[in-house]
């Protein structure tokens, strides 16, 4: 008599499908790879039937796995539709994997993570703090559940809550004479080598300053404001993050009759399988964003 076909087997087969094999799946569930196999052989003996080609270049579904996988896709957006209309979110434990970059880390993260508390008490929230490059690939490996980045990420896998605008300004150290910042012949800090605000910048400063200009890249908005505060440097940053140096007369903002461009973010993840404790949780980072921005 075959054993009975479960929940977690299904959820574990349509993973495996999804992350291409065993193995991300595995990191995706939190299970040993061994223990993801275990069940993929265990759901294949409760249907009779093998559910992968098992090949030199991977696994694929055999003409049963592509059935079977149209039934599961059915099945989990019916227990989707459940957690999101029946299931109280006050009682759900579950975890969320958070990617934001350092502007938003250095910004409205804690009244999100609130308003996530209040929203799911249960909650349990894994933050990682990375430049948006690298945010965008762990989403599309599917490392991270929500991405907060300079986006929009232009993947049709993926869906993108557009959040405010981050204004950038020049500041200088208030130490530095004001004619002598404007010239910007001092060493620029700016955001990290492999990021689009990093390659903005450095495009304008060839143009208008000279290919002779030094540009301090870092990974850290705190770095780059106490360069800018040390006279080291000085530096286009986020006008809302600059406001508590000014306040304190370490830094002051001035114009030397330009500025790149404002930091377009957006609340990204993918559409795929849909979740609405994802989903819920971009719509919330939108309103926390819309409510700092103003």
């Amino acid at each position: 008599m075959a054993s009975k076909i479960s929940i977690l087997q299904i959820e574990t087969f349509v993973s495996v499908v999804r992350c291409g094999g065993i193995g991300k799946a595995a990191e995706q569930l939190h299970l040993t790879q061994p223990a993801v196999t275990t069940r993929i052989r265990n759901l294949e003996y409760a249907m009779s039937a093998d559910l992968f080609d098992r090949g030199a270049k991977g696994l694929t579904l055999t003409k049963r796995g592509e059935l079977l996988l149209s039934y599961a896709e059915r099945f989990l957006h019916l227990s989707e539709l459940v957690e999101r209309d029946v299931v109280d979110p006050s009682g759900a434990e579950r975890r969320l994997r958070l990617g934001v970059s350092e502007t938003i880390a250095q910004s409205w993260l804690p009244q999100f993570i609130e308003r996530l508390n209040q929203e799911f008490p249960k909650l349990s929230v894994e933050i990682n703090v990375d430049i948006s490059t690298s945010l965008r690939q762990s989403l599309l490996d599917r490392d991270v559940d929500l991405a907060v980045l300079l986006g929009p990420v232009s993947e049709y896998s993926i869906d993108n809550v557009e959040l405010p605008e981050f204004e950038l300004s020049w500041f200088a150290a208030t130490a530095l004479d004001k004619d002598e910042a404007i010239k910007l012949n001092r060493p620029i800090a700016s955001y990290a080598r492999n990021t689009r605000p990093y390659r903005e910048l450095r495009s304008s400063l060839f143009e208008k300053v000279g290919p002779d200009v030094l540009i301090y890249p870092s990974s850290s908005l705190s770095a780059c404001f106490r360069l800018v505060e040390a006279g080291l440097c000085v530096a286009a940053l986020p006008k809302f993050l600059a406001k508590e140096y000014v306040d304190r007369g370490t830094i002051y903002e001035f114009d030397p009759g330009w500025l790149p461009s404002a930091l377009r973010f957006t609340a990204s993840y993918l559409a795929d399988p849909k979740s609405h404790l994802i989903e819920t949780a971009a719509r919330i980072a939108g309103d926390v964003a819309v409510g700092y921005s103003t």
